[in-house]
């Protein structure tokens, strides 16, 4: 029997299927020559749109059952899945490249008692309506009020698909692409993602700060649509959720990676500089890097798409030198480059290249 809280028409959808945030797409994914390669069109600004979801019309969903219902006082889409697998509630006639997402948006939990489940709800952008390939804030409220810190750190997350789940993204660069924030299950909480270029963030219950900022967003399409988002063993609720395009940045994907970088690396322990001489065979990139932890260090890593994931064995400069291995993961944009770059157990922080080709 249906809840008399239910207001309108569900709608079912089976034929498309996706696995979850944790298990998206094998790391080397993201490695493929045959993923396609978005270019930045004209830029333009479209005015705002603006979307009650007091019903579905204009939704398409995968993965999952959507309804309209009302909730704490306000009608509202409902999401929900009976399998493991996430549920997408893509809109209708909306692409957006850069510009900002407003909605608000409730969870909540149905899984027994005594199963661990923090919660999940999010808004996914750049997307393609099957769900292949999207980038995507969430939050995880029953995170955000845990006596363990750690969890605490973990109430907001950035994923991107395919190839950079939470647990690649996790181990490889931890506290970057998620963070704490004050949110709480089965409460409303407004949240709003500035999209720009290369840089996304993050904003919660009407902060001027965002609670996550990501620098060098993974996802290989510049454009894409807006999808509501939930998980298995909840209810996921949206309301009140307004599109806003902007003028785009003028970003060109397929950045080539042969040349000479002049490369400055500004991390939490100094800065340090170097130059990196790089040649590209396909995904495969090899290369030596001179200056800060040695001279003629051999790089090896990848290139797709302009993306770029590179490692070199060096010795950390003090008193007493020790062997260190460093890594660099970002975009090349024409002459300029950027990214995270890790030098590990010693220090972490942000390199910036220019290229002479």
């Amino acid at each position: 029997m249906k809840s008399n809280t239910e207001l309108g028409k569900t709608l079912e959808v089976s034929g498309l299927w996706h696995a979850p945030g944790a298990v998206l797409v094998a790391i080397s994914t993201f490695l493929s020559a045959n993923a396609q390669v978005l270019r930045t069109p004209e830029p333009t600004a479209q005015a705002a749109r603006s979307l009650a979801l007091t019903d579905l019309n204009g939704l398409i969903v995968t993965g999952g059952k959507a309804e309209t219902v009302e909730y704490q006082g306000r009608q509202a889409v409902r999401l929900t899945t009976q399998s493991k697998e996430d549920v997408f509630a893509f809109l209708k006639g909306i692409q957006i490249q850069d510009g900002t997402i407003e909605a608000d948006v409730a969870m909540k939990v149905t899984t027994p008692p005594g199963v661990r489940m923090p919660g999940f709800i999010g808004i996914a952008f750049r997307a393609r309506t099957d769900a292949s390939h999207y980038e995507l804030f969430y939050l995880r409220p029953g995170n955000s009020h845990s006596e363990d810190q750690a969890m605490r750190n973990h109430s907001v997350q950035y994923v991107a698909a395919p190839g950079f789940d939470w647990y690649k993204l996790r181990r490889e660069w931890p506290w970057i692409y998620e963070s704490y924030a004050d949110v709480q299950p089965e409460k409303w909480t407004k949240v709003k993602i500035e999209v720009h270029g290369r840089t996304a963030k993050l904003y919660v219950n009407g902060s001027e700060n965002p609670s996550l900022t990501v620098n060098g967003l993974k996802g290989e399409d510049l454009q894409g649509s807006v999808a509501l988002w939930g998980y298995s063993g909840e209810e996921a609720y949206f309301s009140d959720l307004k599109v806003i395009s902007a003028k785009a940045e003028a970003v060109i994907n397929d950045g080539e990676a042969s040349g000479t970088w002049e490369v400055k690396f500004a991390s939490d322990y100094g800065s340090y500089e170097g130059s990196m001489n790089l040649h590209r065979d396909g995904s495969a990139v090899q290369g030596t890097w001179s200056g800060a932890f040695g001279q003629d260090q051999q790089i090896s890593g990848t290139w797709h798409n302009g993306y770029v994931e590179l490692t070199f064995n060096g010795t950390w400069p003090s008193e007493k030198p020790a062997p260190v291995t460093a890594t660099l993961a970002g975009w090349i944009d024409g002459d300029t480059a950027k990214g995270r770059m890790k030098v590990e157990g010693r220090a972490d922080g942000q390199w910036a290249a220019l290229g002479k080709k």
